[in-house]
């Protein structure tokens, strides 16, 4: 007994010592409570919505302010005649468009049925189901109260319209996701996890030595990647699209183009973990636990960013994936061009170069 005891309290004292396993016991836990108790939530916060009042009379007037009092929405512009609802959609701003229809307040007294109308942005599908709903309950509520007093009948029918999404598939929200996440793990972790392989088995050192520059020897490693991750993202789209229905309503050529920009970026970042991991171990723990979590909650993927804490919503920032789901969206189902997505374009080609950057400086310390 007395040496089972031993071996016990030896075994507590090598766990407690490893401070990589203490992290996987203890930190991972705790961090996956925090972002799920944050992030996993069907509420509504800060979300963007436009007004279309072409009545501009009390009653409209008073709803909007019920609306947009309410902590659930923000106004993002008010129109007062009509305007091309689908632009202001394809901006990627606005996810929700409140239209009063003429005479509104004078429908309304006569008993007659009230023109409102709640167009909502449904290329993601959740999103737009609930915004409708929450604005809906609203304007009820508030017709609900002023019919109590006596004052208004409550003669209205919200009428709702999907945008781009009509029948509120979820696979137009998670063939764009799924792509993001499968990019991203299969070309960063299988990347890093090669390169620290190569450095595990010390064949590294032979390739730093080489007349081979540092960036000859990260083309080399990623080349065969590249065209294994192209391959993966035709593949997606030809499934979503034959099998999902997803459309391809944008240029195909943009498409394949933004794929192979945040290929690369995947890439990049991979090399970068593979330059800070001692051992294939250290950089598979890294890639899941920086690539494959922050894709999943921190993306807009599964749960709205618009929804989460301003702390989370700064960090989805720097989360590549964020960038890469805004634009697949904007070509397959709004049908944009470059220019509207040309931001995202240009944040994901900074944080590729600053990879790549990253990468060559920590090569360059290992030759010196």
């Amino acid at each position: 007994m007395k040496r089972f005891i031993g071996f016990v309290l030896k075994e507590f004292r090598h766990i407690l010592r490893d401070r990589r396993t203490m992290l996987i016991l203890f930190g991972l836990p705790v961090a996956q409570l925090i972002i799920f108790g944050y992030v996993v939530t069907n509420e509504l916060r800060d979300i963007s919505v436009a007004v279309v009042d072409l009545s501009r009379d009390e009653a409209t007037a008073a709803i909007t302010d019920k609306v947009f009092s309410s902590g659930y929405f923000i106004l993002d512009a008010w129109y007062p005649a009509t305007v091309d609802v689908e632009a202001l959609f394809r901006q990627g701003d606005i996810k929700q468009v409140i239209v009063f229809g003429e005479d509104f307040a004078g429908r309304l007294q006569r008993g007659e049925t009230a023109d409102v109308q709640l167009l909502a942005d449904a290329s993601d599908a959740n999103t737009a189901n609930l915004v409708v709903n929450y604005t809906s309950g609203i304007i009820y509520s508030y017709l609900e109260s002023r019919g109590a007093q006596g004052s208004m009948p409550t003669a209205l029918v919200p009428l709702s319209h999907m945008e781009f999404n009509p029948s509120l598939m979820g696979v137009f929200m998670f063939v764009p996701g799924t792509m993001a996440l499968i990019l991203m793990l299969v070309s960063a972790m299988m990347t890093s996890i090669s390169i620290a392989r190569e450095k595990e088995l010390g064949t590294m050192e032979t390739l730093l030595a080489s007349p081979l520059k540092p960036l000859q020897i990260i083309l080399g490693k990623v080349a065969p990647y590249v065209a294994l991750s192209i391959i993966n993202a035709i593949t997606i789209i030809l499934l979503g699209y034959f099998v999902f229905g997803v459309p391809v309503k944008g240029s195909v050529v943009l498409l394949l183009a933004e794929c192979t920009l945040f290929i690369m970026l995947a890439l990049s970042l991979g090399i970068f973990i593979s330059t800070i991991s001692t051992s294939q171990q250290m950089a598979m723990f890294i890639s899941m636990f920086a690539l494959m979590l922050p894709t999943l909650l921190l993306s807009g993927f599964i749960f709205p960013i618009e929804n989460m804490p301003a702390i989370l919503q700064w960090l989805s920032y720097v989360m590549p994936p964020r960038w890469f789901i805004v634009v697949i969206k904007n070509i397959m189902i709004k049908g944009t061009g470059f220019a509207y997505v040309w931001k995202e374009t240009l944040v994901m080609a900074g944080m590729m170069t600053l990879f790549i950057v990253l990468s060559l400086k920590n090569f360059k310390i290992r030759l010196a």
